[in-house]
């Protein structure tokens, strides 16, 4: 772990879309199956970080000694039926700051989040395969389905994804 590592609500993409693009675009490039093939520019990943903020958006970033180790998404589910709900997405870390525990981290804190505005409901959903399976699972999540072919790969093969929630108690 850094020495010293602070999770911040990101309520203004300008400030740090140099870090997030890089960072995006790397892990892109690494295989992530984040809804981006490779290669990904820069310009694209700008482009996408410049969309992301939104009324039913919460982005979360780590950072590392003050320079940014990871990134996590909430998507508030914005229908009468659903507002208990929030998908959780595009978590990543960047590759400089993998296996220090920053997903882990970064996850908390939105469960965390999400509890302080009253949802009781998480999901989310990651490639069959990936090592986000044993976090999701260790963090509590339970493992709802598969759905076969639902992303694709660089090279065209299809992957499976894997649907997992986890009820959680608000804390107002």
């Amino acid at each position: 772990m850094p020495n010293e590592l602070a999770i911040k609500q990101i309520t203004e993409i300008d400030p740090y879309i140099a870090p997030f693009s890089e960072m995006l675009s790397l892990v892109v490039e690494g295989g992530a199956s984040i809804g981006f093939l490779p290669p990904l520019s820069l310009g694209e990943a700008e482009a996408y970080w410049r969309g992301v903020l939104a009324p039913d958006v919460l982005l979360l970033g780590a950072f590392a000694d003050g320079a940014l180790a990871g990134t996590v998404q909430l998507h508030f589910c914005m229908k009468a039926n659903g507002d208990h709900r929030v998908e959780i997405a595009k978590l990543m870390t960047h590759p400089r700051f993998r296996r220090r525990g920053i997903g882990r981290v970064l996850m908390e804190a939105a469960e965390t989040t999400a509890m302080g505005m009253g949802k009781t409901l998480l999901v989310l959903d990651t490639r069959d395969g990936d090592p986000s399976n044993q976090l999701y699972t260790s963090l509590g999540y339970i493992k709802a389905g598969s759905i076969p072919r639902f992303a694709k790969s660089a090279n065209g093969e299809y992957h499976t994804t894997n649907l997992y929630y986890r009820e959680i108690k608000p804390s107002n």
